[in-house]
């Protein structure tokens, strides 16, 4: 996708879903903020996301994403845009539970592209709402430095849209595009 704006995308902060194995996402079924190492993870990147120059920040509405939000926003003096479109995949009737039950569903990663569980999404699935939000987004601004607060599978399809590569690229090389909790990224 060809864009008028420069992305930066940031992971949230570690949370207690990270920690604790299990996956979430709309609605929240357990309670997930972020910990410590998470808060301390975002503290160490503000100083980095100073330079940078953000205009403005879109991010998840989810509790975990919220909170980072809430702390970059604070220290670099910017409103949050929440865009729902930014949440989690949605893992259906798997919200809440283990990851490794999540894992299990799909068997392989390349069936994360096509299955989908009960009242869940695949990769297909978000790739659409971002395409979309991204668009908005383009339409709207233009030279402006964006920042994108949001979650791991979330910020690996962003990138694969915005570098303008097809799903053949992502499901062969998919794990240069794996952002850790509190990880940054610019994206050209």
């Amino acid at each position: 996708m060809k864009t008028n704006n420069t992305y930066f995308l940031l992971r949230h902060g570690e949370a207690r879903s990270n920690k604790d194995d299990f996956v979430s996402s709309w609605p929240e079924k357990k309670y997930n903020p972020i910990t410590l190492e998470g808060k301390k993870q975002i503290q160490k990147i503000i100083p980095v996301l100073k330079k940078e120059k953000i205009d403005l920040i879109f991010s998840s509405d989810l509790l975990r994403t919220a909170q980072t939000a809430k702390m970059v926003a604070k220290n670099l003096c910017l409103k949050i845009n929440f865009d729902k479109r930014l949440r989690e995949i949605s893992f259906g009737v798997l919200n809440g539970k283990k990851e490794e039950e999540w894992d299990i569903f799909f068997g392989t990663r390349l069936n994360r592209f096509v299955k989908r569980p009960l009242n869940g999404e695949n990769y297909r699935d978000i790739r659409k709402r971002l395409v979309r939000f991204l668009r908005e987004v383009e339409k709207k601004y233009e030279n402006k430095n964006i920042l994108i607060i949001s979650h791991g599978a979330i910020l690996f399809s962003l990138q694969v849209i915005i570098m303008g590569l097809r799903e053949e690229d992502e499901k062969k090389d998919g794990r240069r595009f794996k952002l850790s909790p509190g990880e940054f990224k610019e994206i050209c």
